[in-house]
């Protein structure tokens, strides 16, 4: 997944922020159209998308970003179907890149997925050849 450079935008004027407060009195339930097509959102995106509209309600500027998925190692682990110290070697030799938070590896579920998928194209070119290799 590409990250997106921030976006910002600046307060409504006051009018529009009042109007927009009081739509959202009360209600958190907000309908979504796309093309003229109304889409339900998963609660977290709904969440995500109330909580914008009361800030812009409250007259405040937002900022809008991306935010990487990291992983640790057990679970980007788990997702590719490998060992916990096999991930680890292959960050250790540069292979899968690593964050570390502290002490803490963190991995990034793009760089998990893009591993799988070149080794779902390894396997196609050479079906003898899958799996984890020692050393």
């Amino acid at each position: 997944m590409a990250l997106i450079a921030p976006r910002i935008t600046g307060a409504l004027p006051a009018e529009d922020a009042e109007k927009l407060h009081r739509a959202l009195a009360g209600s958190d339930d907000i309908t979504v159209f796309v093309d003229g097509t109304v889409h339900r959102l998963p609660p977290v995106a709904r969440d995500a998308v109330v909580d914008l509209l009361h800030r812009f309600s409250r007259g405040e500027a937002v900022t809008v970003s991306s935010v990487e998925d990291m992983l640790t190692t057990s679970k980007a682990a788990e997702l590719a179907g490998i060992s916990h110290t096999y991930l680890r070697n292959m960050t250790d030799r540069g292979e899968i890149p690593v964050e570390y938070r502290g002490s803490h590896r963190r991995i990034p579920r793009a760089a998990i997925m893009a591993w799988l998928e070149g080794q779902k194209k390894a396997a196609q070119r050479d079906p003898e050849n899958t799996g984890e290799k020692d050393g």
